[in-house]
């Protein structure tokens, strides 16, 4: 992305970025001395009843009930100049400091500017992103009464699963504010999703590209107000052929220079780079991937092992890892079937997520294994990029993938948030010709051990 950055910078310094509104909020320091006041003025996103509601001074929240102290290197989100509102619901989650990707882009999407920013996923931005969009919107209340299926912010996901996850950060970050996010994505009820759009309120909408489509030829969703478009995970669009659909869908958006575009990939191949310059008005550029293209916090390992011994090596490592929390991949469904049932034989508390799977079962899955109640999750690349579980102490490739870039996305479900992982290939005569490729990729050379049944 070197070149577009330079370009990206020339432009910016000739051409001014356009005016989206008349103004920011008032400065933070300004903001925390005229706190109380404006605290108890601020209603604009509360009922009636809320309004004239008498107030205790218990009942008024405050930034100072948040105290976060100054880092040197790292950017408080208190120094963002915020909405109270959005500073509450981050508080709530847990969270003081920027990212590295936050840090490096809400100061400039604050101000409404484009984004093409490139990051790595469990680096902090579906948060990025939505904090930009929320602040936004709260700031700036809509002026005039639109129908409920008039969309204010639209984020496009390429799975399913990612579309959810970010839903559930949207609606944990809008818990204090009037916002309603609407999800739209293939393998859940239609009719659900058609009443959502008809009865509720579309203020940030976020749908996998082919339902969304669905539902706006249809005209049940309308895009022509669309105020900021958030594109996710844009390179794996790509891969996947979902590229005419978005197309097709930013068609329906308010041009290029009447909306804010945020545009986020892991990797940027020319197709990409391209699209992105297609869709953004003179976007500041954005890069916060490491030199390693893994994570140095996972120990990597490959077994070499014949394939007839996969499934013992697998199950007495299972076993000598006690209850840690583990992601087997697996490159085929009927792969990924026969090895939950193997698990399953073998009393090993697991669970399948896979293609094949019906999206609601998928969705109680995926629950079930964030809370602890699944210790094995055995999967395929449905679940190789964009999903963030906590505590996932390891990862094993029961199949080398077959496209090198997906031994990253895999092995990339541990190690996250400054912790340790492991990650575990095996490699067989089958699929031992991938290790230089997967090599080449990663930068580094990957230990390699021969690994036989011991138990027999």
């Amino acid at each position: 992305m070197e070149k577009q950055t330079q370009e990206a910078a020339t432009q910016t310094t000739t051409k001014p970025k356009r005016t989206r509104r008349n103004s920011k909020r008032s400065k933070n320091s300004e903001h925390l001395n005229n706190h109380n006041q404006s605290s108890s003025t601020d209603n604009s996103d509360a009922s009636p009843k809320a309004q004239n509601a008498p107030k205790t001074a218990k009942s008024i929240w405050s930034i100072e009930d948040f105290p976060v102290e100054p880092v040197e290197g790292k950017l408080r989100f208190h120094d963002l100049n915020l909405p109270d509102r959005v500073i509450k619901s981050i508080a709530e989650m847990g969270f003081e400091y920027c990212s590295e990707i936050q840090a490096e882009t809400l100061p400039m999407t604050l101000l409404g500017y484009d984004i093409i920013g490139q990051a790595q996923t469990g680096t902090g931005k579906t948060a990025a992103f939505l904090i930009a969009m929320i602040s936004d919107f709260l700031d700036y209340p809509l002026e005039e009464k639109r129908p409920n299926n008039f969309a204010r912010g639209l984020i496009i996901a390429p799975t399913r699963e990612l579309a959810i996850q970010i839903a559930d950060e949207a609606i944990k970050l809008t818990s204090n504010c009037h916002l309603n996010v609407v999800t739209l994505v293939g393998g859940l009820s239609y009719e659900k999703q058609k009443i959502a759009l008809e009865t509720e309120n579309v203020d940030i909408l976020v749908a996998t590209p082919g339902r969304l489509l669905d539902f706006a030829r249809s005209r049940k969703v309308q895009l022509g107000k669309v105020e900021c478009l958030v594109l996710d995970e844009a390179d794996r669009m790509l891969s996947m052929g979902f590229i005419p659909d978005v197309k097709s869908i930013i068609r329906m958006t308010p041009h290029k220079e009447s909306r804010q575009t945020m545009l986020f990939s892991a990797t940027f191949p020319k197709d990409i780079q391209a699209l992105a310059q297609q869709w953004t008005y003179f976007p500041k550029e954005v890069s916060v991937v490491p030199k390693e293209a893994t994570n140095q916090n996972i120990e990597q390992v490959i077994y070499t092992v014949e394939a007839d011994q996969k499934w013992p090596v697998l199950k007495q490592l299972i076993q000598e890892n006690g209850g840690q929390r583990t992601i087997i991949f697996a490159n085929r469904r009927d792969e990924t079937r026969d090895l939950y049932e193997r698990l399953r034989k073998a009393n090993i508390n697991c669970a399948i997520l896979s293609g094949e799977v019906a999206q609601d079962k998928r969705v109680k899955t995926l629950k079930n294994f964030k809370d602890g109640v699944i210790q094995v999750l055995v999967a395929t690349d449905v679940a190789g990029r964009g999903i963030h579980v906590d505590n996932v102490q390891l990862v094993v490739n029961y199949a080398l993938p077959e496209d090198p870039e997906d031994y990253v996305h895999r092995i990339g479900r541990t190690g996250r948030g400054g912790e340790t992982g492991k990650s575990v290939s095996f490699a067989s005569e089958d699929d031992a010709f991938m290790i230089p490729e997967i090599e080449k990729v990663v930068g580094e050379s990957i230990r390699c051990e021969y690994m036989v049944d011991t138990t027999r």
